[in-house]
């Protein structure tokens, strides 16, 4: 095609993405902009249904001569026929255009340069060049398209870019509440009665669990954990546990059943009736027998504000005492006490612990110059200027 005066849809995204750059704010804000323009363009030209019917006789225009191209140059019967065929055509298609479609004249001009006995080349050339002013329609078409599909991909970006934002916030406003904390507390008063907790439960009472108590009773203190939402057991799989429940092997540990599958069956017939039946349960579900540990009945570092470590407490008590007896929930209930300890300031204390944990080096920096309130009233700003510019599509 010519020039037409137009700008092409691949040059007007070039453009676009160029003086857009990566503000997703702005980049909707040109999109909406460049589709304005495509959508006086349709109606200047007389509207989008003219501008549709002029944009598909062109295209079908084209389309016939590129077809005939090979068909109806030369010589010959076959080529005659081919050619009255595209003359046919061609003038049908002339025929049912409106006579105020603009430029018009360029399908007539089109046809009077195919209208000859025998045709070369050359003069399909023609055809093609005198259709080039009605290309002017497929030009508005297509770029009213390629605006609108880039408004839709703005749009989106915006929104996504606005609930990033959001969430960006929420984090510098949780560091700056972080950064309030006294970074210099002796922490080590609610670490050091969570830590020994968690090691007596981890490294004595658990193990001994398990290797002392049948896996049914095991399996009867999982199956009571699902009433304890801060005891997440993974519950163990239905055909293991019912073989469990109603076999004889159910009376055995959990490290005994482990060590019993790696036997010969002539070995472990033994120990139980049905040897093939408990390698193929046991055995088969190995791995999930040997990730069973005590983490769920763990206290978590750092520990959760005052009233939800109270309350995950009083929710694993009940289970810690079946494994570890009074004297590991006495543990427990000595972490449960510091929050209640108004001489050790658990809030405090808590805050700080978490903020240890939890900020980067990069991040007590950027607290510390004062860069993480910039970078919140930035994100404020942004979020405004993007809520702005999506109300204009709401």
């Amino acid at each position: 095609m010519g020039d037409t005066g137009q700008p092409s849809a691949g040059a007007q995204t070039a453009e676009s993405a160029a003086g857009d750059g990566s503000d997703p704010a702005t980049r909707l804000e040109h999109a909406r902009d460049r589709l304005e323009r495509a959508e006086r363009a349709l109606e200047e030209a007389g509207g989008r249904d003219r501008v549709e019917t002029g944009a598909d006789a062109y295209r079908n225009a084209m389309k016939l001569l590129e077809t005939y191209v090979d068909r109806a140059s030369g010589s010959g019967r076959e080529t005659f026929k081919a050619y009255v065929e595209l003359e046919g055509k061609f003038s049908t298609l002339i025929e049912s255009l409106p006579e105020e479609l603009p430029h018009r004249e360029a399908f007539d001009a089109s046809l009077e340069a195919i209208d000859k006995r025998r045709l070369t080349e050359s003069d399909f050339e023609r055809a093609e060049q005198a259709l080039e002013p009605a290309s002017e329609a497929a030009d508005l078409l297509e770029e009213y398209e390629a605006a609108r599909e880039e408004q839709k991909a703005a749009l989106t970006a915006a929104r996504t870019r606005l609930e990033t934002v959001e969430a960006e916030i929420e984090d510098r406003k949780r560091l700056l509440e972080l950064g309030d904390a006294d970074l210099e507390a002796p922490v080590e008063r609610l670490q050091e009665p969570i830590e020994t907790y968690n090691e007596a439960l981890r490294e004595a009472a658990f193990e001994t669990y398990r290797s002392e108590a049948s896996a049914r009773t095991v399996f009867t203190l999982l199956e009571r954990s699902r009433h304890h939402p801060f005891v997440p057991f993974e519950q163990p799989p239905e055909e293991l546990r019912e073989y469990v429940e109603t076999t004889d092997a159910g009376e055995y540990s959990i490290s005994k059943l482990l060590e019993y599958a790696q036997y010969s069956r002539s070995k472990l017939s033994h120990y139980v009736d049905d040897a093939g039946e408990l390698k193929r349960r046991i055995a088969t579900r190995q791995t999930y027998l040997e990730r069973l540990d005590s983490t769920p009945l763990e206290l978590e570092w750092p520990p959760a504000e005052a009233g939800v470590l109270r309350h995950a407490i009083r929710d694993k008590r009940p289970l810690v005492e079946r494994v570890g007896g009074q004297e590991l929930v006495d543990r427990l209930l000595a972490v449960r006490r510091l929050t209640f300890d108004n001489d050790v300031d658990f809030d405090r204390l808590q805050r700080a612990a978490t903020a240890i944990e939890q900020l980067s080096t990069d991040e007590r920096e950027r607290l510390a110059d004062g860069r993480i309130e910039i970078e919140l009233e930035e994100l404020r700003e942004e979020r405004k200027h993007l809520e702005t510019v999506l109300s204009a599509d709401s």
